[in-house]
């Protein structure tokens, strides 16, 4: 299939009981573990595998010979891809035993799927389906008094085909349907029916008939009449007949046949759905049949005839394909050949299929005749038209000794199996195969989802009478013939070793006949004499002819003389090939598994060859293909390059000549000459301000404006100060605001009057000038002994206090609170001097650069001391702070003469001189006064 890519098949044959299905699983087995592994493929692996248990559940039952009896033919086209692995699948079902359902025999079972039902079913389940776990109790179930089977798990096999239907894709709801249609069929069998004193039957017990119509979806009094009358059409009109006992029973088989066939047919589709192939591409076939072997029972009806009429078809093919042809194709091709004897069953398949006259035909002209029609009719006309041929007898052809074995209801077949005698009865209702129209039209008004597709209303409609079963067959057996014929085919033969279904027991009898009636000895000894391999010249000569350097790559000869000189090269034996008309003939298998061989390696020289020639031609054009759109993506690029540089320039002249434009009108009226110059000219000049803005309130530089825009400017000039205030203000803490307030008085006071005040601008007044020492010695003795509680202390620092007697310094700490000025000791805080604000009048000093001052003090009516004279680092902070708190900003003076006179203690007036000398020296002069050194 893969070296040759061609379609083949195996045909899998054998007696029922020998193994045929389970050949056929291990074929299946094989293909899954001997395949590449992939998703997809592993998907199709586990379906394809998982379809025998489904399909063994339907359509397999327990027989006299065999356990697990295929009931019904399969044929399954197995799909696979280039590399040999499994793409998908097809099953084509041939005539399921469908009679099985209704009726079995002494020691034999119904299909598998009842039992495991009624024993693995869950009990949820079981009470949804209305059943109970004992098949005793159910009529289609119980007939063969064989519901037990060692050999046989009915609760693992059932859970076996549940997990077979999840990977099949059956959803839920197709479970649930299938179960439904099942417990339907068990029910039905239970329905009896008793007669009324005219001969009508009627159902005794409706119990079922309810279950039934609950577990269908149909309406209980549809399906109740359905089984109790039928419908007859005559002269157009239509009416409605009542049932005998024995018709109500046959309907109620017919149903219940009718319905597990058409369902058996929907699960086969349903696995096919879930098979078929995803791909398109082209897909190689391998064919597998497995159907029913050649069976001889105690009583062979209509069903042994057709499994065994499939069985002579199957043996009339291996004859074609094997011994028949092959002997005729060595004789065509001019081979020295010694034919060998083989019996041809083409004769018996005449006799059933063969028309005018054949067994099938007059059992279709049977039941189609008008009149009373009878099983015995029909045998009555076998052996009337057919009773003379050398495979048939019948009672009434029979001779003396042979009518004993004969009853006069049967008739016998010499099949190449053996004689088989079957029984007529039943034949006609079997070929018939009618379901009554009331039935039908029952089936198709239930809800069930599986069965509403079964039973199509479109059905009902058709007035064709459907072909009966017997031709129905014949026509599937003659499509297989011919899907089989299209293949390759490889046979697998099963011999069964023993009657009895046992292990290790070899009856060489039995086995003998098997291999006689099989043809097995004639095949071999045409296989021992014949060739192995056969292919024409022109297959042969494709596949092997890079072997030889004289016919690779091309031979332009004749293929024969081609092949001759392959197979000289290949130095062959010449008793290991013939050379035919039109075909080579090689007689052993390991000739051409060498050849195959030397086949394989050879690939990997010419492998390597290939490659090479491909890859360099692959290069090659991917190199032009690259070279190409390297050219394409140049073109395209320098063009719209140049286009994108055309329309820049284009945009620049607009752009400069409306910028010419609009400087030569600037001084006019906003116009469509100037109005993009003086848009131009407002942009430029806002993002000009916009990178020079003044970033602090001092800062008073302002970009240059043209002419246009004077106005806007002043305002924007006015608006940003407005911010750049607003942001300071913000910035402003109450604190940091006293302390301004603090500089402007000192500004106020000093500015352009003292020389030292240009020096204290830049720095920032404090509440305290002592040391921690000095803090803590107020806080402890100040706080608690000198001040009232009232008070608070704004300010301390220390100063120089000049006495009243000579001048002499004494270092004093000056605290003023929000009432007082206080002088104080610097060692233990002693007081010295306790002023009250409003009894000061004046704070003078010096514009030079001293740090004295004079406190003026007016006398109180105890008597002042007199005005203090001060010096401090801290003159410009002392005295504003002094003249902020005690609110005496309009007394404080400073001197610009070179004296100053105040008055001293005893209310004396006294001046003070200032000369050049010594730095904190004070002395008395000539002139009686006293002078304070000072450095300018």
């Amino acid at each position: 299939m893969r070296s040759e890519t061609r379609d083949v098949c195996v045909l899998i044959s054998g007696e029922s009981g020998a193994g045929k299905t389970e050949a056929s699983k291990k074929i299946l087995h094989y293909i899954a573990a001997s395949s590449v592994h992939s998703k997809d493929l592993e998907r199709v692996k586990e379906r394809l595998l998982q379809s025998t248990p489904l399909l063994e559940a339907f359509g397999n039952a327990k027989t006299n010979r065999n356990d697990n009896s295929s009931r019904f033919g399969k044929y399954m086209d197995i799909q696979f891809d280039f590399k040999g692995g499994p793409v998908g699948g097809h099953i084509l079902n041939y005539l399921l035993e469908k009679s099985r359902v209704v009726h079995h025999s002494e020691g034999e079972r119904n299909f598998h799927i009842f039992y495991q039902l009624v024993q693995g079913a869950t009990p949820m389940l079981l009470s949804k389906l209305k059943i109970q776990k004992d098949p005793e109790l159910y009529h289609y179930l119980k007939q063969g008094n064989s519901t037990k089977v060692d050999s046989l798990n009915d609760h693992k096999d059932f859970h076996a085909m549940k997990e077979a239907m999840e990977v099949c894709d059956f959803s839920k709801q197709d479970q649930d349907a299938v179960f439904s249609i099942v417990g339907s069929v068990l029910h039905l069998g239970n329905v009896k029916f008793e007669d009324k004193k005219d001969g009508e039957a009627y159902i005794g017990d409706k119990d079922p008939v309810e279950i039934i119509s609950q577990l269908l979806g149909c309406p209980e009094e549809i399906l109740v009449s359905a089984l109790q009358n039928k419908t007859i059409e005559a002269m157009g009109e239509k009416m409605k007949s009542s049932l005998t006992k024995e018709q109500a029973l046959y309907a109620r088989d017919a149903l219940a046949k009718g319905v597990y066939d058409r369902l058996f047919t929907w699960i086969v589709q349903k696995i096919n759905e879930s098979l078929s192939s995803r791909r398109r591409s082209k897909c190689n076939l391998m064919g597998l049949l497995d159907i029913y072997g050649f069976e001889i029972v105690g009583v062979n009806s209509f069903e042994q005839f057709c499994i065994n009429f499939c069985n002579e078809k199957l043996q009339q093919l291996f004859i074609e394909l094997t011994l028949k042809s092959e002997q005729e194709e060595y004789q065509r091709e001019g081979i020295e050949w010694e034919p060998v004897e083989y019996f041809n069953n083409k004769i018996i398949c005449d006799l059933v299929e063969g028309k005018p006259i054949g067994i099938i035909t007059l059992l279709d002209e049977e039941c189609l005749r008008p009149g009373d029609t009878t099983d015995i009719t029909f045998l009555d006309k076998l052996s009337e038209t057919i009773g003379t041929h050398p495979h048939f007898l019948c009672h009434a052809r029979a001779d003396n000794s042979t009518r004993k074995t004969i009853a006069r209801d049967e008739f016998r077949l010499i099949h190449y199996a053996g004689e088989v005698t079957y029984n007529v009865k039943g034949f006609l209702d079997k070929n018939n195969d009618l379901l009554f129209r009331d039935l039908k039209e029952a089936m198709s008004e239930t809800t069930n989802p599986i069965l509403s597709k079964c039973f199509p209303k479109s059905e009902l409609y058709n007035k064709k009478r459907p072909d009966t079963a017997g031709t129905q067959f014949k026509n599937s057996l003659s499509q297989l013939m011919v899907i089989l014929m299209s293949k390759e085919p490889s046979y697998v033969r099963c011999i069964k070793p023993n009657d009895f279904k046992m292990r290790g027991v070899f009856d060489e009898r039995i086995v003998h006949h098997q291999v006689k009636y099989l043809g097995l000895m004639e095949n071999l000894r045409v296989r021992r004499a014949g060739f192995a391999y056969r292919r024409p010249y022109e297959v042969f000569l494709k596949r092997y002819k890079c072997l030889c350097p004289e016919t690779w790559p091309h031979y332009r000869g004749a293929p024969k003389d081609g092949v001759e000189i392959l197979v000289r090269h290949l130095d062959y034996d010449p008793e290991e090939f013939r050379l035919g008309k039109t075909k080579l003939f090689i007689r052993f298998p390991r000739v051409l598994f060498a050849t195959e061989d030397a086949f394989q390696h050879r690939k990997h020289d010419l492998a390597t060859a290939v490659q090479a020639q491909y890859r360099g031609f692959a290069q090659k054009k991917k190199y032009k293909t690259l070279k190409f759109s390297t050219i394409m993506l140049q073109s395209y690029w320098r063009r719209y390059k140049a286009k994108k540089l055309m329309e820049k320039r284009k945009h620049a002249a607009q752009v400069i000549r409306k910028f010419i434009n609009g400087y030569i009108h600037r001084k006019e009226e906003e116009c469509d000459e100037n109005r993009e110059f003086i848009r131009f000219t407002k942009h430029n000049y806002l993002y000009k301000i916009q990178q020079n803005l003044p970033k602090t309130v001092l800062d008073k530089s302002w970009p240059s404006a043209p002419s246009m825009l004077q106005e806007a400017s002043s305002l924007l000039r006015k608006l940003c100060m407005k911010n750049l205030i607003l942001k300071y203000m913000k910035k402003v803490t109450p604190e940091f605001k006293s302390k301004m307030d603090e500089k402007v008085e000192a500004e106020s006071l000093f500015k352009g009057k003292k020389s030292l005040y240009g020096d204290s601008v830049k720095n920032m007044f404090v509440d305290s000038r002592l040391d921690e020492q000095h803090e803590k010695l107020i806080s402890s003795v100040f706080d608690s002994k000198v001040k009232s509680m009232e008070e608070k202390v704004k300010y301390s620092s220390v100063v120089t206090k000049f006495d009243r007697h000579g001048y002499k310094p004494r270092k004093r700490l000056m605290i003023l609170t929000d009432q007082h000025l206080y002088l104080v000791t610097d060692k233990d805080c002693a007081l010295k001097d306790k002023i009250p604000y409003d009894q000061i009048t004046g704070i003078l000093s010096s514009c030079h650069g001293d740090g004295l001052f004079i406190v003026t003090v007016k006398p109180d009516e105890n008597g002042v001391k007199g005005d203090l004279i001060l010096r401090s680092e801290e003159v410009i902070e002392v005295i504003t702070k002094l003249a902020m708190i005690g609110k005496k900003s309009d007394v404080v003076q400073v001197i610009s003469d070179h004296s100053i006179s105040h008055g001293l203690s005893g209310g004396k007036a006294g001046t003070i001189d200032f000369v050049k000398g010594p730095v904190d020296s004070m002395k008395k002069g000539k002139n009686g006064h006293f002078c304070v050194i000072v450095a300018h």
